[in-house]
């Protein structure tokens, strides 16, 4: 890990009463400025001209998901749900600091602010399920449309979701509209949380407090993941994962304990010290 990473995550935890996180974020926009002339603009637009971190969050997806509802429209939804409810903008500082915690690949705060689709695609769907828990169901599903043409995710606008969420890559990303996604939980690209058929009612999963979902997983159903519990990558799982436990294979199945007090934390998606036998395909 790089010192400019150290120093990001530094700031991410500081507990002074100024924002210390976008204080944190108008100087690495100021450096930006100073490095990368061709990058003045977005610079500028999103960050160093914006009032504070929720405006400039609301401002930058609004400008990537504007179209046949333009981007001040949106921009103005965004600051209706923001000030209504202070709790989408504790979300959207929950959820970067997630990313900065446990993507390697982010070295800066203001990398999933201007660039990361995962971190546009979770704060779009913060605004859909305003929208939609406010009766504006229509704009909330053109939302739940633009951010899959946009981020290639597809989030039904009811699914519930916690904050601390990070959503690595999240190409082909989709979620059911009964589905829940508690805290502290990563899923990673091409994951579906996704009903069995043609069932109505509850029928998404619920994944519990601190779960890792790894790429391609499939969990199909009205079933519990379990707190702190790692679904490994390219399974199907079908039945409740109990809690602190590993999952594996297709059909999925218990082939471990979690591995670590965090999944979603460590972000460890190796099968480390299990047979082979132990998660092969069942025919």
């Amino acid at each position: 890990m790089g010192a400019t990473q150290d120093n990001s995550r530094a700031i991410v935890a500081d507990a002074a009463g100024r924002d210390a996180l976008w204080e944190h974020i108008l100087r690495e926009a100021e450096d930006i400025l100073a490095r990368e002339p061709a990058m003045a603009s977005l610079a500028l637009t999103f960050v160093l001209n914006r009032r504070s971190f929720e405006d400039a969050v609301a401002r930058r997806c609004a400008a990537r998901l504007g179209g046949a509802v333009t981007e001040d429209l949106l921009f103005d939804a965004f600051a209706r749900a923001l000030d209504a409810d202070p709790a989408i903008g504790d979300a959207f500082r929950a959820d970067i600091k997630a990313v900065v915690e446990r993507d390697a690949a982010c070295g800066r705060l203001i990398e999933p602010l201007l660039f990361f689709k995962g971190f546009h695609a979770i704060e779009t769907h913060r605004l859909a399920h305003w929208l939609w828990t406010n009766g504006q169901t229509d704009l909330a599903l053109y939302l739940q449309s633009r951010s899959s043409d946009a981020f290639q995710t597809d989030i039904h606008p009811a699914a519930r979701f916690g904050r601390g969420i990070f959503l690595d890559h999240a190409t082909g990303l989709v979620v059911g509209a009964t589905a829940v996604v508690e805290d502290d939980v990563s899923i990673l690209q091409s994951v579906t949380l996704g009903g069995t058929g043609k069932e109505s009612g509850d029928r998404h999963p619920k994944v519990r407090r601190g779960v890792m979902i790894a790429a391609g997983a499939k969990i199909l159903g009205n079933i519990e993941i379990g707190a702190c519990s790692r679904v490994a990558a390219g399974s199907v799982v079908l039945h409740p994962v109990p809690r602190n436990s590993t999952v594996a294979g297709v059909p999925a199945k218990v082939v471990g304990t979690a591995g670590c007090a965090e999944p979603a934390r460590d972000m460890d998606q190796f099968l480390n010290g299990l047979s082979y036998d132990s998660f092969s395909y069942s025919i």
